[in-house]
C-alpha cells in the first residue's frame, strides 16, 4: 500500500486499516514527504546508491508493517514488486487520495502512477481517492472511502492480472452516498493550474476549478451528483485507433 500524500496522511493510514479489516495483509511504503503531482516517477533520495528508508509505526496499527521512504510511489511499487517484499505483492492499492483523480488529467495523478506502475509489472492496482474539493468546509469523509474497499477488492481479486482500477468517492457520510457506478474518463480533471503571472526568474501557479461542461457517463460527471465511481485504466500503449495507425503508416512508407 503507498499513496503520494506521504505517510503521515490520515488516508493511508484509514485505507491501511479497512485492508486489514478486509483480511488482506498488508504492508504499507509510502513517500516520506508528499509527492502529488509525481505521476509514475521513479525518482528516489539515495545514500551511496541506496534509497533511504525509515521503519515507521502508523496510528492505531500496531500489528501493520510500514516504511517512510524518500522516493516517489512510481519507485516504491516497482521495488516492492521486484524483489523487495518477500513475498512479492498480489495487490498494489494507492490512496486514499486528498482530493479527486479524474478525467485524462490522472495522467499526472501519483496515487494513479502507483497503480499504473503495478499494471506493467503484471499487479492489480486500485487508486481510491477522495472528492474533497479545493477548499474543504469539514473534515474529509475518510471512512466513506474506506467502507466501499471491500466490495471493490473483491471486483479487483477477480479480474486478470495487470487490471488497474481506480475509484474516487464523493466527500459526504456513508449514509448519504449513492451507489457506486462504471464511469469513462472526462476529458478535463476537476482542478487545473494556470500561471497567473510571471516575475523575473519565477512562474506565480494558481489551481482552479475546472469550469468546462460535465459530460455525461465520466468520473466527473457522476461524482458532481454525488455517485462512487469505478474506472478501468491501462499503463502506456501503443495507439491502436485506425485513422492514427494508417496515417502513420503511410508516413513511414513515403520515408522508406
Amino acid at each position: 500500500m503507498t499513496n503520494d500524500d506521504g505517510i503521515d496522511s490520515p488516508g493511508v493510514t484509514i485505507l491501511a486499516a479497512a485492508a486489514a479489516r478486509a483480511g488482506l495483509d498488508v504492508v504499507v511504503a509510502a513517500p516520506a514527504q508528499e509527492t502529488s503531482g509525481s505521476s509514475a516517477g521513479i525518482i528516489a533520495t539515495t545514500r551511496e546508491g541506496r534509497p533511504l528508508i525509515d521503519r515507521r509505526q502508523l496510528p492505531d496499527l500496531p500489528g501493520v508493517e510500514a516504511y517512510a521512504v524518500q522516493a516517489q510511489p512510481g519507485y516504491i511499487v516497482r521495488a516492492a514488486v521486484r524483489g523487495w517484499l518477500d513475498p512479492a505483492p498480489q495487490l498494489v492499492l494507492s490512496g486514499i487520495n486528498h482530493g479527486a483523480n479524474v478525467g485524462r488529467a490522472v495522467l499526472h495523478s501519483g496515487t494513479v502512477g502507483a497503480a499504473l506502475t503495478a499494471a506493467v509489472n503484471g499487479v492489480r492496482g486500485l487508486a481510491v481517492s477522495l472528492d474533497v474539493g479545493l477548499y474543504p468546509a469539514q473534515p474529509p469523509h475518510w471512512d466513506t472511502a474506506a467502507h466501499l474497499l471491500p466490495k471493490v477488492v473483491e471486483i479487483l481479486i477477480g479480474a486478470p492480472e495487470g487490471t488497474v482500477l481506480s475509484l474516487n468517492v464523493p466527500d459526504r457520510p456513508v449514509e448519504a452516498l449513492r451507489e457506486l457506478r462504471l464511469a469513462t474518463l472526462a476529458a478535463f480533471g476537476t482542478v487545473q493550474t494556470r500561471v497567473d503571472r510571471v516575475d523575473d526568474g519565477h512562474l506565480h501557479l494558481a489551481q482552479i476549478q475546472v469550469a468546462a461542461p460535465l459530460e455525461d457517463g465520466t468520473d466527473r460527471a457522476l461524482l458532481a451528483a454525488g455517485y462512487p465511481t469505478l474506472t478501468a485504466l491501462e499503463p502506456v500503449c501503443e495507439a491502436s485507433g485506425p485513422v492514427l495507425s494508417d496515417w502513420l503508416a503511410s508516413e513511414v512508407q513515403t520515408i522508406a
